[in-house]
Protein backbone atom coordinates (compact mmCIF):
# COMPACT_ATOMS: atom_id res chain seq x y z
CA UNK A 1 0.00 0.00 0.00
CA UNK A 2 1.22 3.58 -1.02
CA UNK A 3 0.56 6.31 1.47
CA UNK A 4 0.01 9.82 -0.16
CA UNK A 5 2.40 12.51 2.08
CA UNK A 6 0.14 15.90 3.59
CA UNK A 7 2.26 18.55 3.99
CA UNK A 8 1.21 21.67 5.28
CA UNK A 9 3.18 24.76 4.17
CA UNK A 10 3.10 28.36 5.88
CA UNK A 11 4.29 31.39 4.23
CA UNK A 12 3.63 29.18 0.85
CA UNK A 13 2.47 32.00 -1.04
CA UNK A 14 5.68 33.50 -1.78
CA UNK A 15 9.61 33.44 -1.04
CA UNK A 16 11.20 30.55 0.52
CA UNK A 17 7.48 28.95 1.52
CA UNK A 18 6.56 28.81 -2.01
CA UNK A 19 9.54 27.14 -3.17
CA UNK A 20 9.51 24.40 -0.08
CA UNK A 21 5.59 23.76 -1.38
CA UNK A 22 7.03 23.38 -4.96
CA UNK A 23 9.89 21.05 -4.02
CA UNK A 24 7.76 19.48 -1.63
CA UNK A 25 4.89 18.98 -4.63
CA UNK A 26 7.53 17.96 -6.74
CA UNK A 27 8.47 14.90 -3.95
CA UNK A 28 4.71 13.65 -4.44
CA UNK A 29 3.59 15.52 -1.56
CA UNK A 30 0.02 17.14 -1.41
CA UNK A 31 0.83 20.39 0.11
CA UNK A 32 -1.70 22.79 2.14
CA UNK A 33 -0.66 26.15 1.02
CA UNK A 34 -1.29 28.00 3.79
CA UNK A 35 -1.35 31.89 3.36
CA UNK A 36 -2.68 34.81 6.02
CA UNK A 37 -2.53 37.88 3.79
CA UNK A 38 -3.32 37.13 -0.31
CA UNK A 39 -5.43 34.87 -1.38
CA UNK A 40 -4.20 35.45 -5.21
CA UNK A 41 -0.69 34.87 -4.45
CA UNK A 42 -1.59 31.20 -2.54
CA UNK A 43 -3.57 30.52 -6.04
CA UNK A 44 -0.18 31.26 -7.62
CA UNK A 45 1.68 29.20 -5.96
CA UNK A 46 -1.11 26.30 -6.32
CA UNK A 47 -1.43 27.02 -10.23
CA UNK A 48 2.49 26.42 -9.98
CA UNK A 49 1.98 23.33 -8.64
CA UNK A 50 -0.59 21.83 -10.76
CA UNK A 51 1.45 22.77 -13.62
CA UNK A 52 3.65 20.28 -13.42
CA UNK A 53 0.73 17.51 -12.13
CA UNK A 54 1.23 18.23 -8.53
CA UNK A 55 -1.56 18.31 -6.36
CA UNK A 56 -2.47 21.06 -3.89
CA UNK A 57 -5.32 23.54 -1.84
CA UNK A 58 -4.68 27.09 -0.77
CA UNK A 59 -6.10 27.42 2.92
CA UNK A 60 -5.91 30.93 4.80
CA UNK A 61 -5.19 31.19 8.78
CA UNK A 62 -3.04 32.53 10.76
CA UNK A 63 -0.78 30.06 12.41
CA UNK A 64 0.33 32.15 15.26
CA UNK A 65 -3.08 31.77 16.43
CA UNK A 66 -3.36 27.99 18.03
CA UNK A 67 -7.53 28.01 18.10
CA UNK A 68 -7.66 29.33 14.53
CA UNK A 69 -5.10 26.43 13.21
CA UNK A 70 -6.65 23.78 15.12
CA UNK A 71 -9.93 24.83 13.53
CA UNK A 72 -8.43 24.85 9.95
CA UNK A 73 -6.88 21.38 10.99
Amino acid sequence: MTEKKVALVTGASKGIGRAIAIALAKEGSFVIVNYNGSAAKAEETCDLIKSFGGACEAVQFNVADGEETAKAM
